[in-house]
């Protein structure tokens, strides 16, 4: 099988960046790397990912239930999985994902009072992993970053417009309870966490790249990454 290094973080954390230059970075190295990013907005598969998110089904996040609302962001995954990445992964290929499995882990968890999480994240890894047979991530970096500040991010990306922001992004709420609920997946499920701001601002882009290079030394083969990161 393949290998699948997963870029998890809230919004506005750097996740498309970070994974962007990791790919850059393995390929400096000689590695094979393709990317992956979802949701993938641009396929039918994630119809219901896009109205869900636009406020078709409430305006809030919290009106869609944990398990419906991950459902859609799933077989999203699924029907990539099946129809663009599934043969060259079993055929041993290598991928850098921005957000995959463990995005419903976050957000939808967040939805949960804390004495469901633990059942809530048995009953996901059962569903995506198991039922439908998606692979499991080997590496999940995790970019921790304050909600106030990714919300200043996601307004700058946006040109200060507000009314772009999905019913994620604009609820301060949700976004707080998500990374509360990252910080116990992170624990639970082994993720490695980089704190990505500083002073209330964000890190250097590349200085973040180098960690997130050097936490990735593990699933490689000793001499595939630099004696200091291996």
């Amino acid at each position: 099988m393949g290998r699948l290094i997963v870029i998890e973080g809230l919004d506005g954390s750097g996740k498309a960046t970070q994974a962007g230059l990791l790919a850059v970075n393995l390929r400096g190295k000689g590695m094979d790397v393709e990317e992956l990013s979802f949701p993938c907005y641009d396929d039918e598969s994630s119809l219901f990912v896009r109205r869900y998110l636009e406020g078709d089904f409430g305006e809030s996040p919290f009106e869609v239930n944990c398990y419906a609302a991950s459902m859609f962001f799933a077989l999203d995954r699924y029907v990539s999985f099946q129809k663009r990445w599934g043969l060259k992964y079993k055929a041993g290929g290598l991928f850098v994902a921005d957000r995959y499995t463990t995005s419903n882990a976050v957000y939808q968890m967040a939805k949960l009072d804390e004495d469901e999480w633990d059942s809530f994240l048995r009953w996901l890894t059962d569903f995506e992993q198991r039922k439908l047979a998606v692979p499991k991530p080997d590496k999940v970096i995790y970019l921790d970053v304050e909600p106030s500040l990714g919300e200043r991010l996601m307004l700058e990306r946006y040109g200060g417009d507000a009314g772009k922001l999905d019913i994620h992004e604009r609820n301060m709420d949700f976004q707080k309870r998500g990374r509360k609920a990252a910080l116990y997946c992170a624990k639970a499920q082994g993720w490695t966490v980089i704190d990505c701001g500083k002073g209330g601002e964000m890190r250097c882009k590349e200085e973040i790249a180098r960690e997130v290079l050097g936490a990735c030394g593990g699933i490689f083969q000793p001499d595939a990454l630099p004696a200091d990161r291996a």
